[in-house]
Parts: structure tokens; sequence; C-alpha cells
């Protein structure tokens, strides 16, 4: 088995007909390199890190060079291709040659998924016949709202009523995934219960809702914030209970990131399967623990019932694999454990955090953590409950054997 991804290239707020109003990737300017795990030890940035961060594409390739490409991955796959999905920095409704792409892919006969469609590029609604007809199975489209003229404000959209027409057609066939970011006094209250009306009744699979990022803390970490000068963001909190109320009244399955998947129980399900946490390796040394301020609990729960003492130190960022080296300058080292775990994604070059937590003149060993520990709803949406308990068992085994390994 083998899942087969095609990249289109493609640059943010370019190759998608423009910027969303909302979107993460306006304003961002050419700040220095970030530090990354992929860095080399004596060097700060890499292309990950500078490039990749910033999806900085030169454009979508053309439709032989990502032919060329696809060739060459299916050339080198002993595997039978079971899954083909369509990524890029664009949008693949914007890219020229789509049709042409989508029919060239179908001849590989598996199914095949587009990751993300904002769906700005679909003028005429027969494109979904052709989706459809060429193997589509499941798509994950951004919404917003289902008023055309709120689409057609906050995202843009030229011709917001074929958009929807193309994700009302395909719902009717394939799985469809609907996705938007909340903005309070936009396409929350009756204008989001409207919009889940509206999509199960017409039988999308489900809709990830998105808390709205406008501050550096929220994980706007590209020199970029705010986005809206002036828009309200939820709390975590007023998010959750966001999620949680359209979960509760409509079929559907609703889910939020960051918080939270309320069928499955994630992010950090594992806490609600007390026999599962008792599987887990017990804590025998001491390391400190650096995360974010939405996972940091949640943590600290899970390592002190298998014998963790120390306290898991949180930054202010939302998000811990959006951690960079400001946030590490606010720990106060003398707090910290002479090992210190970071997120196995923090946005930090290795040599960069030890220097900065051993600041106190105390030597600080600085080691990576497990990448994830649990499923944000962009995930788990796709997966069931069982998948996701394995993935936090997996997980939480991979960052106690880690503080056993390396701590003191």
């Amino acid at each position: 088995m083998s899942h087969l991804t095609v990249d289109i290239g493609g640059r943010p707020g370019l190759d998608c007909r423009g910027f969303c109003n909302y979107c993460y990737f306006k304003h961002v300017s050419d700040t220095r390199p970030l530090g990354c795990r992929y860095c080399l030890p004596f060097s700060v940035g890499c292309d990950y890190c500078t490039r990749g961060v910033r999806e900085g594409y030169q454009g979508f390739k053309d439709l032989r060079t990502v032919a060329d490409e696809t060739l060459a991955n299916i050339s080198v796959s002993s595997d039978d291709i079971t899954r083909v999905t369509i990524s890029g920095g664009g949008d693949p409704s914007c890219y020229p040659a789509f049709a042409d792409l989508v029919d060239l892919l179908a001849s590989l006969e598996a199914p095949l998924h587009i990751g993300y469609t904002s769906g700005k590029g679909f003028d005429d609604p027969a494109i979904a016949d052709h989706l459809i007809d060429c193997g589509l199975t499941e798509v994950s489209y951004t919404v917003f709202a289902s008023d055309p003229a709120l689409r057609k404000r906050w995202m843009r959209d030229p011709t917001p009523e074929a958009s929807l027409r193309v994700l009302e057609r395909l719902a009717e066939e394939i799985d469809v995934y609907a996705a938007a970011v909340i903005l309070p006094g936009v396409n929350d209250g009756a204008v989001l219960e409207e919009t889940c009306a509206w999509l199960e009744e017409r039988g999308v699979r489900g809709l990830i809702l998105m808390r709205f990022a406008n501050t550096l803390e929220q994980g706007l970490i590209l020199g970029n914030a705010p986005i809206i000068k002036g828009q309200r963001v939820q709390t975590v909190k007023e998010f959750a209970e966001t999620v949680d109320a359209m979960n509760g009244r409509f079929s559907m399955k609703v889910s939020g990131t960051p918080l939270g998947d309320p069928e499955i129980g994630s992010p950090f399900a594992i806490l609600h399967e007390p026999d599962l946490v008792k599987k887990l390796p017990r804590v025998r040394k001491r390391a400190s623990v650096v995360t974010g301020s939405i996972a940091a609990p949640f943590i600290q729960r899970v390592l002190q019932i298998r014998g963790y003492q120390p306290r898991v130190v949180k930054v202010k960022k939302d998000i811990a694999c959006l951690i960079t080296l400001d946030d590490l300058r606010e720990i106060d080292p003398a707090k910290l454990e002479e090992v210190v775990i970071i997120p196995g994604r923090a946005f930090v070059h290795d040599g960069e955090a030890q220097k900065v937590l051993s600041a106190d003149g105390v030597y600080r060993e600085v080691v990576r953590g497990p990448e994830t520990l649990t499923a944000d709803a962009e995930t788990s949406m796709g997966m069931t409950k069982n998948a996701v308990l394995q993935m936090e068992l997996d997980g939480f085994a991979a960052l106690i054997n880690t503080i056993n390994l390396h701590g003191k």
C-alpha cells in the first residue's frame, strides 16, 4: 500500500485568486530563519524553516513537471498506489491545467483526494461531475459560510454561487469535509448554525471549525500579526464551547482546532481511558518538558499519573509546534531541570535553545521530544477513536522514554 502525494506548487495569496481576508499567510515578511529540527548543528536556518514554513514556492508547476515528478515517485515505490492526494502552496481549484491533471491522475486508477481547496477557482459547476467521473473520493473544502455574499466578501471568491454548487454536488457522491475559520461577529452565531444546517442537508461528512489567529501568541510567527486589525478572537474556552454546541446540535461530525473533537474526546483522549494510561511506562527520571499553553495541563496530568514530579513548563504560545526562540527566552532558566525537552516540531535551533535555556550559567541539555502527542481536528476528522488513542499511546510512551533516557 502506498500513498502518492502530487505537489502542484503555487504561492499562498498569489495562486489562489488573492488572499482570503483572514489568511494566515497575509502580511508575511522576510524575517530571519527560525531554526528547526532539520537545521545543521552549526547553522541556523534551512530550506524548511526559511522557505517551507512560508510556503515560498515559485508559482504553480507546469503540468509536464508535475507529471514527470509523479512518474518518478511511482517508479521508486515498490507498492501499489492506493491513494493519490493533490496538494501544494496554491489552491488546486486555481491550477491552470486542473482538469487535465485530474484526467492524468485518473489513469492511475487509485482513489483521488484533494487535500485542501477553497473552491475559489471553480467557476463552472460542471467541474464537479468531471471530478467524480475521474475517481475523486474525498475533498477538504473551505466553506466559511453558506451565504454567498459573506463568502464573496471574506474569501474574495468571484463566483461564490458556483463554488458552493460544486461543494453541494460533490457531497452528493463523495466524502466532503468542510472547513471554516471562525471570525466572531461575522460567521459565528446564527450564521454558523445556518451554515451547519446547509452542510448537513447536503450530506457533508463533517465540518472542521478553525479558531482565527490574529496575534503572535495565537501562532502568527511570520512577522505578520495582526491579520485583521481590531478583529476579536475567541478565547480557547469560547471556541471549544462553540465546537461542542454545534456538534451536539447536528448529526454530522463537527470538530475544531485547536480544541477539540467531541466525538473522540481528543486532543488527549487518553485521559478518558485510565486503563490505557496505566499501560504507559513509569517516569523514572527528572527533566523539564516545555510545551504550549493549551497542551500543558493535559500533558501534566498524563505524566503525573505515571510518576512525573516536575511541573510541565508552558509558554505563552498556544500551539507547541509553533514555539520559537522568543518563547524560550521568556522562561526563567532557574526553574528548569538539567535536561529540557522541547516539542519535536518547535521552530527553534537546538544550539540556540541550549544557550537561551542555560543563560543563568547552568549548562542544560536540550532534547527534542516526539513530533506529536495527539491528533488535532484536521487529523482526527478522518480517524477512528482507536487510531487516535493509539497515536497518543505511542506519543506519550516516546515522551516518557525520552525523559527516562536523557533525564537525571
